[in-house]
Protein backbone atom coordinates (compact mmCIF):
# COMPACT_ATOMS: atom_id res chain seq x y z
CA UNK A 1 0.00 0.00 0.00
CA UNK A 2 1.06 3.64 -0.31
CA UNK A 3 3.14 5.29 2.38
CA UNK A 4 1.54 7.73 4.81
CA UNK A 5 2.60 11.26 3.84
CA UNK A 6 1.92 13.83 6.56
CA UNK A 7 1.63 17.53 5.63
CA UNK A 8 1.00 18.85 9.13
CA UNK A 9 -0.03 17.95 12.66
CA UNK A 10 -1.82 19.85 15.40
CA UNK A 11 -2.32 19.08 19.09
CA UNK A 12 -4.56 21.19 21.30
CA UNK A 13 -5.84 21.01 24.87
CA UNK A 14 -8.79 22.84 26.35
CA UNK A 15 -9.68 23.22 30.02
CA UNK A 16 -13.28 23.77 31.03
CA UNK A 17 -13.76 25.35 34.47
CA UNK A 18 -17.54 25.83 34.42
CA UNK A 19 -20.53 25.95 32.10
CA UNK A 20 -22.32 28.79 33.88
CA UNK A 21 -22.65 27.02 37.22
CA UNK A 22 -20.14 26.72 40.04
CA UNK A 23 -16.46 26.43 39.15
CA UNK A 24 -15.41 22.77 39.09
CA UNK A 25 -12.93 21.70 41.74
CA UNK A 26 -10.95 20.10 38.92
CA UNK A 27 -11.37 21.36 35.34
CA UNK A 28 -12.35 18.98 32.56
CA UNK A 29 -9.55 18.68 30.03
CA UNK A 30 -10.17 17.66 26.41
CA UNK A 31 -7.35 17.18 23.93
CA UNK A 32 -7.26 16.60 20.19
CA UNK A 33 -4.45 15.32 18.00
CA UNK A 34 -4.90 15.97 14.28
CA UNK A 35 -2.87 14.83 11.30
CA UNK A 36 -3.35 16.01 7.73
CA UNK A 37 -2.21 13.34 5.31
CA UNK A 38 -2.17 12.89 1.55
CA UNK A 39 -5.10 10.76 0.39
CA UNK A 40 -3.51 8.12 -1.84
CA UNK A 41 -6.93 7.24 -3.30
CA UNK A 42 -8.06 10.78 -4.18
CA UNK A 43 -9.33 11.37 -7.68
CA UNK A 44 -10.32 7.84 -8.63
CA UNK A 45 -12.23 4.84 -7.38
CA UNK A 46 -9.93 2.15 -5.95
CA UNK A 47 -11.64 -1.13 -5.06
CA UNK A 48 -9.13 -2.49 -2.56
CA UNK A 49 -8.21 0.14 0.04
CA UNK A 50 -8.35 -1.95 3.23
CA UNK A 51 -4.59 -2.51 3.41
CA UNK A 52 -3.99 1.19 4.03
CA UNK A 53 -5.37 0.71 7.54
CA UNK A 54 -2.21 -1.24 8.41
CA UNK A 55 -0.09 1.65 7.12
CA UNK A 56 -1.97 4.07 9.39
CA UNK A 57 -1.35 2.05 12.58
CA UNK A 58 2.00 3.69 13.51
CA UNK A 59 0.48 7.15 13.05
CA UNK A 60 -2.50 6.18 15.23
CA UNK A 61 -0.21 4.99 18.02
CA UNK A 62 1.93 8.11 17.80
CA UNK A 63 -1.14 10.38 17.92
CA UNK A 64 -2.59 8.48 20.90
CA UNK A 65 0.71 8.79 22.78
CA UNK A 66 0.81 12.49 21.91
CA UNK A 67 -2.64 12.94 23.48
CA UNK A 68 -1.67 11.19 26.70
CA UNK A 69 1.45 13.37 26.91
CA UNK A 70 -0.64 16.51 26.27
CA UNK A 71 -2.90 15.52 29.17
CA UNK A 72 0.05 15.15 31.54
CA UNK A 73 1.59 11.78 30.65
CA UNK A 74 -0.53 9.47 32.78
CA UNK A 75 -2.95 7.29 30.75
CA UNK A 76 -4.89 6.71 33.97
CA UNK A 77 -6.37 10.24 33.84
CA UNK A 78 -8.11 9.58 30.51
CA UNK A 79 -11.80 8.70 30.88
CA UNK A 80 -13.23 9.52 27.45
CA UNK A 81 -12.27 9.17 23.80
CA UNK A 82 -13.42 9.54 20.23
CA UNK A 83 -12.12 9.73 16.67
CA UNK A 84 -13.00 11.25 13.34
CA UNK A 85 -11.90 12.11 9.83
CA UNK A 86 -12.54 14.79 7.24
CA UNK A 87 -11.91 13.66 3.67
CA UNK A 88 -11.03 16.26 1.02
CA UNK A 89 -13.35 16.74 -1.95
CA UNK A 90 -11.42 14.50 -4.35
CA UNK A 91 -11.92 11.58 -1.97
CA UNK A 92 -14.91 9.65 -0.70
CA UNK A 93 -16.43 9.02 2.70
CA UNK A 94 -15.06 5.46 2.72
CA UNK A 95 -11.52 6.87 2.82
CA UNK A 96 -12.36 8.35 6.22
CA UNK A 97 -13.56 4.93 7.38
CA UNK A 98 -9.98 3.72 6.99
CA UNK A 99 -9.29 5.47 10.32
CA UNK A 100 -11.72 3.32 12.34
CA UNK A 101 -9.31 0.49 13.12
CA UNK A 102 -5.92 2.25 13.39
CA UNK A 103 -7.34 5.19 15.35
CA UNK A 104 -9.53 3.20 17.71
CA UNK A 105 -7.18 0.36 18.48
CA UNK A 106 -4.27 2.77 18.98
CA UNK A 107 -6.13 4.57 21.77
CA UNK A 108 -7.23 1.30 23.38
CA UNK A 109 -3.66 0.01 23.35
CA UNK A 110 -2.09 3.20 24.71
CA UNK A 111 -4.77 3.39 27.43
CA UNK A 112 -4.14 -0.20 28.52
CA UNK A 113 -7.02 -2.05 26.89
CA UNK A 114 -10.02 0.25 27.20
CA UNK A 115 -13.22 -1.74 26.64
CA UNK A 116 -15.76 0.56 24.97
CA UNK A 117 -16.13 1.09 21.26
CA UNK A 118 -14.50 4.35 20.19
CA UNK A 119 -17.22 6.72 19.04
CA UNK A 120 -16.55 8.08 15.56
CA UNK A 121 -17.66 10.47 12.86
CA UNK A 122 -16.50 11.38 9.37
CA UNK A 123 -17.45 13.64 6.48
CA UNK A 124 -16.25 15.01 3.17
CA UNK A 125 -15.35 18.69 3.19
CA UNK A 126 -12.93 21.37 2.07
CA UNK A 127 -10.29 23.47 3.82
CA UNK A 128 -11.52 24.86 7.13
CA UNK A 129 -14.27 22.26 7.57
CA UNK A 130 -15.01 21.61 11.24
CA UNK A 131 -15.94 18.25 12.74
CA UNK A 132 -17.64 17.48 16.05
CA UNK A 133 -15.86 14.36 17.33
CA UNK A 134 -18.10 12.40 19.72
CA UNK A 135 -16.68 11.31 23.06
CA UNK A 136 -17.81 8.41 25.25
CA UNK A 137 -16.38 6.73 28.35
CA UNK A 138 -13.40 4.47 27.59
CA UNK A 139 -14.82 1.41 29.37
CA UNK A 140 -18.61 1.70 29.13
CA UNK A 141 -20.45 3.42 26.31
CA UNK A 142 -23.60 3.90 28.42
CA UNK A 143 -22.03 6.29 30.95
CA UNK A 144 -24.22 9.32 30.22
CA UNK A 145 -22.06 11.85 32.07
CA UNK A 146 -19.27 11.30 29.53
CA UNK A 147 -21.37 11.82 26.37
CA UNK A 148 -19.54 14.79 24.91
CA UNK A 149 -17.91 16.13 21.75
CA UNK A 150 -14.95 18.26 20.78
CA UNK A 151 -14.96 20.42 17.67
CA UNK A 152 -11.79 20.09 15.59
CA UNK A 153 -10.44 21.42 12.33
CA UNK A 154 -7.53 23.06 10.57
CA UNK A 155 -7.89 26.31 8.64
CA UNK A 156 -6.23 25.04 5.44
CA UNK A 157 -7.22 21.38 5.52
CA UNK A 158 -8.21 19.09 4.12
CA UNK A 159 -7.21 20.06 0.61
CA UNK A 160 -8.95 18.07 -2.13
CA UNK A 161 -6.34 15.31 -2.08
CA UNK A 162 -5.99 15.06 1.72
CA UNK A 163 -7.57 13.47 4.78
CA UNK A 164 -7.62 15.09 8.19
CA UNK A 165 -7.45 12.39 10.90
CA UNK A 166 -8.47 13.17 14.47
CA UNK A 167 -8.18 11.51 17.87
CA UNK A 168 -9.72 13.04 20.99
CA UNK A 169 -9.38 12.20 24.69
CA UNK A 170 -10.94 13.72 27.81
CA UNK A 171 -10.24 13.49 31.52
CA UNK A 172 -13.76 13.08 32.83
CA UNK A 173 -17.44 13.83 32.73
CA UNK A 174 -18.99 17.01 31.37
CA UNK A 175 -18.67 19.86 33.85
CA UNK A 176 -21.96 19.96 35.80
CA UNK A 177 -23.15 16.56 34.42
CA UNK A 178 -26.43 15.77 36.16
CA UNK A 179 -28.77 13.85 33.84
CA UNK A 180 -28.61 10.50 35.63
CA UNK A 181 -27.93 7.12 34.08
CA UNK A 182 -25.02 4.76 34.64
CA UNK A 183 -22.24 6.36 36.67
CA UNK A 184 -18.55 5.82 36.02
CA UNK A 185 -18.24 4.38 39.52
CA UNK A 186 -20.81 1.67 38.60
CA UNK A 187 -19.03 0.35 35.49
CA UNK A 188 -18.62 -3.42 35.39
CA UNK A 189 -16.30 -3.15 32.38
CA UNK A 190 -17.19 -6.53 30.88
CA UNK A 191 -18.78 -5.78 27.52
CA UNK A 192 -17.80 -2.18 26.83
CA UNK A 193 -21.40 -1.06 27.34
CA UNK A 194 -22.06 -1.04 31.10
Amino acid sequence: MPEVVIRKRLTCVEEIFHEGGPVASKPLRRAAALAVIRNPFAGSYVANIEGFMDDLEPLGLDMARTLVAALGGDPGVVEGYGKGAIVGSAGELEHGALWHVPGGYAMREVLGGAKAIVASTKKVGGPGTRLDVPITHINASYVRSHFDAMEVGVNDAPRADEILLALVMSTGARVHARVGGLRASEIKGVDGLR
